[in-house]
């Protein structure tokens, strides 16, 4: 029985020996890509607030006034929430964090009584809102953890072209927005109608700028890139998030590996030495009989014959 319960032993702590294997190697691999997600967004950053920034001068020139990507609706009938997952697992709570925020989203719209409708990034919300019978308008795969802006753009102009044409009344965005190595927050904001800046009369105009061509018409372009921009911005956050997250995950599962691998080692031993001590004892036990008949061999004859003297024929005569 001992020697059975070793045998089982010893091939769980070579299971979890592989498994921990696997879980090391995605441990430094999620290490690595997250050192050039966070160098991606760091580059991102002056694009995203370069635009910004022009977008602002130009309302401030008076454009805009009538673009439908910046005028609000009277009245909010149907909102639209953008959930950003991603494609993959093993990365602890990312996916659950996102998931959960975007239903809070969809009930809180609800609550208010607007219709919803959902659009999904990655394969984790596409399954998990398709499992619960969500209706999903659109769905994008394939490049979570490693996104385009082609693939930004994608997303901005099927989202953007239900916007303008009436269907959506407010795009609402869903990610999870990269603080740092140990900390990352999955947030809900609007993303259409895109926010203006708030103008402040006090400080005036920070520069004096000529548009040519006209201020409206600049504006009518650089809004659709401000749209993309924003959009490739929550999608290169939600990479990073993604890979520090899996990257904590595996490295907690590696140490949960290596500390099972202690314990079944320690139960394996003390198994072995019961079964090491049960073969002393027996061995023992054996040399103990073996000396005890040896030292009275008469006694244990007469015992042998006594016994099987009535199964012996009567004309054999024992003493010859």
């Amino acid at each position: 029985m001992a020697g059975g319960q070793e045998r089982v032993l010893r091939r769980r702590i070579k299971s979890v020996q592989s498994t921990r294997k696997i879980t090391k190697a995605m441990e430094l691999i999620a290490a690595s890509r997250i050192v050039k997600a966070q160098q991606r967004v760091a580059a991102a950053r002056p694009y995203s607030e370069q635009i910004t920034e022009v977008i602002r001068n130009l309302a401030a020139a008076g454009a805009g006034g009538d673009s439908p990507l910046l005028q609000a609706r009277d009245e909010v009938a149907t909102v639209c929430v953008v959930v950003v997952g991603a494609d993959r697992g093993l990365a602890g709570g990312y996916n659950t964090a996102v998931i959960r925020t975007a239903e809070r989203a969809l009930q809180a719209e609800r609550d208010e009584g607007r219709s919803t409708a959902l659009v999904t990034v990655g394969k984790k919300a596409l399954n998990y809102f398709r499992f619960r019978g969500y209706e999903i308008a659109d769905s994008f795969t394939g490049f979570s953890d490693n996104p385009t802006y082609e693939d930004a753009r994608a997303v901005a102009e099927s989202v953007t072209a239900r916007f303008e044409s009436g269907a959506y009344d407010q795009v609402r965005l869903v990610y999870t927005r990269f603080l740092s190595m140990a900390a990352q927050r999955a947030v809900a904001l609007t993303y259409l109608p895109l926010e203006q800046a708030p103008t402040d009369e006090t400080s005036g105009p920070t520069a004096d700028y000529e548009f040519e061509p006209d201020p409206g018409e600049i504006l009518d372009r650089l809004l659709p890139r401000y749209a993309e921009a924003r959009l490739f911005a929550a999608l290169l956050d939600a990479a990073a998030s993604e890979h520090a997250a899996r990257q904590r995950a595996m490295k907690s599962a590696t140490e949960n590996a290596e500390e099972l691998i202690t314990k079944l080692s320690r139960v394996m031993n003390r198994a072995r030495q019961d079964a090491i001590t049960t073969e002393i004892m027996e061995i023992v036990g054996g040399a103990e009989a073996l000396r005890q008949g040896k030292g009275a061999p008469e006694d244990l004859l007469v015992d042998i014959i006594g016994g099987t003297r009535d199964l012996l024929p009567d004309t054999l005569d024992l003493r010859r």
